[in-house]
């Protein structure tokens, strides 16, 4: 009977335990971030992800956020507009193409030559590793701004950040452990930034 109660109170104290933390996770803060009042009327549905401004001194980054870009987006039930066909339409139009920006290339215009609701403006602010002995500080930064093809205007945006640190015993080690991180920390602003954006219509 004793190992019985015993086992009763451990199910029941780990469903306790199980409870707090879904109640924890669900009722945590999203990121600060701006969403346009009635967004769900504003019937965004095409969403084309321009190539990521990169800020830093990582050259090979942008690629690979944005194709995480993509996927994100795609799993908030927006259609995926192959990157491949967003190159070929605007790279011709536009002078500065690799560092968009809603002066250099208007929303407008965007959706005039690619039949889209939204554009999404990607910058890599930060994704650059410092190192100070046998300690390395690795900061990815990253800013989201979604502009309507209609008004022009932000109606979404957010900015997210995110450092990681290391220890190694030697600076070798140190330098694999800090190439290592990047690319979950991308995941990470990317899932944080997009528990931001509703989902969308195919959801």
């Amino acid at each position: 009977m004793k190992k019985n109660e015993r086992g009763r109170n451990l199910r029941r104290c780990l469903l306790i335990a199980m409870l707090a933390i879904s109640l924890i996770t669900g009722c945590a803060k999203k990121i600060p971030h701006f969403l346009t009042p009635e967004y769900d009327k504003r019937g965004v549905r095409l969403i084309a992800i321009l190539p990521v401004a990169n800020q830093s001194k990582n050259a090979e980054a942008a690629a690979l956020f944005r194709d995480k870009v993509l996927e994100a987006v795609y799993f908030q039930g927006y259609p995926k507009i192959p990157l491949n066909a967003i190159d070929e339409k605007l790279s011709p139009f536009f002078n500065d193409y690799r560092r968009p920006t809603p002066e250099t290339m208007p929303p407008r215009q965007v959706g005039e030559l690619l039949g889209v609701d939204a554009v999404l403006y990607v910058t890599l602010n930060e994704c650059d590793t410092s190192f100070l002995l046998l300690y390395a500080a690795t900061e990815v930064t990253a800013t989201f701004d979604l502009r309507s093809t209609k008004t022009n205007e932000s109606i979404w945006n957010t900015k997210y950040s995110l450092t990681e640190r290391n220890f190694e015993i030697t600076r070798d080690r140190l330098r694999m452990k800090s190439c290592q991180v990047f690319e979950p920390a991308m995941e990470e602003i990317i899932t944080k930034a997009m528990e931001t954006l509703p989902l969308g219509p195919d959801a």
